[in-house]
């Protein structure tokens, strides 16, 4: 909401007031001490041992469904063991089932005891998060009193 009084102040980011529908997906990883969720592109990702495993995107396409993390070389046997499992159309290194796939619950389950059994296939290291330096304030000269 802009400020009436400034009208050349910046907007505030307002939080997303929409919930994310498939919260559900974590319960059975909530339960382990190693997990951690955090927001990421709008989304929710869950964490397990520090890496990345899966990120529930409750969006319009392409991002509606469970985003599998997971390297490249283990998509044919994810896509074999859960064929409506297919690789992201914007994050190609990750699997994608959308949310009105016919087999989107079950597959979600079935990704969720992989990541509990800690199944090596699963998880990406995630990037640091770079820190913002703050820029140094120019030095004024005060006038000598």
């Amino acid at each position: 909401m802009p400020d009436p009084l400034n009208p050349y102040a910046r907007a505030k980011k307002q939080a997303s007031s929409r919930l994310n529908s498939l919260l559900w997906i974590f319960e059975p990883l909530e339960r382990d001490a190693a997990y951690a969720s955090r927001k990421m592109f709008g989304c929710d990702a869950a964490y397990v041992d520090g890496l990345l495993c899966v990120v529930a995107a409750d969006r319009d396409e392409p991002w509606d469904g469970l985003l599998v993390c997971t390297s490249q070389e283990h998509h044919a046997a994810f896509m074999d063991e859960m064929p409506g499992l297919r690789p992201h159309s914007v994050l190609g290194k990750w699997l994608y089932i959308p949310q009105g796939d016919e087999e989107f619950e079950a597959v979600a389950r079935r990704v969720t005891e992989l990541v509990l059994a800690r199944d090596p296939r699963i998880g990406v290291e995630p990037k640091p998060r770079s820190q913002r330096r703050a820029k140094p304030r120019p030095r004024v000269k005060r006038p000598e009193a």
